[in-house]
């Protein structure tokens, strides 16, 4: 099968079709960087829009180019917000609070970040905080009851689990282990 040669100018072109766009056209820039962008990950219109801004992009321009991209379904922030709820949770073991955070961050709408956190039910949330808690449990071993607690609740504190459900999956740990949790005070 022949190739067929495009030259500097041909109509067929495609990155030039139609007529010669300058490179220092808004509009056609900031496709670029947002196609550009998209092609690695997923990213949010804030992520996006914070993009174009830092590239100088006029804001109307952004916005004109933005909106088209949500029609067309190349930006749809509750899908990026689903997606990060399940790979960030099964992934790093990250708890609804803490996924919040991270996708305020991003600057996904509150709706859609409910939405998303709460396809994660509490059953299966504390079922990976137990996880966790199993794959740390052998490091702690050798330290005082106390700096176990408090070494292992911390790590799931960090991860965006409630104080409450931290505590009690750390003492049914330890307690399976054979540590004693009797004199804890607190309903500990």
């Amino acid at each position: 099968m022949a190739r067929r040669t495009e030259w500097p100018g041909d109509s067929s072109d495609s990155s030039r079709a139609g007529k010669e766009l300058s490179p220092q056209d808004p509009a056609e820039r900031a496709r670029a960087i947002c196609l550009r962008l998209l092609t690695g990950t997923p990213r949010t219109r804030k992520q996006l829009a914070d993009a174009l801004r830092k590239r100088e992009i006029p804001e109307e321009v952004a916005e004109e180019i933005l909106s088209r991209f949500e029609d067309v379904g190349l930006i749809d922030d509750a899908a990026f917000a689903g997606a990060w709820v399940e790979s960030r949770h099964h992934g790093r073991g990250l708890a609804r609070r803490a996924l919040a955070r991270e996708l305020r961050t991003k600057g996904v709408d509150a709706a859609l970040i409910h939405d998303a956190v709460e396809r994660l039910d509490s059953e299966r949330e504390e079922e990976t905080a137990r996880a966790l808690v199993a794959r740390r449990l052998p490091a702690t071993r050798g330290l005082d009851r106390d700096r176990r607690i408090r070494r292992l609740a911390g790590m799931l504190a960090r991860k965006g689990y409630g104080e409450g459900m931290a505590l009690r999956v750390v003492r049914r740990a330890l307690e399976e282990e054979g540590e004693d949790m009797e004199d804890i005070p607190g309903g500990f």
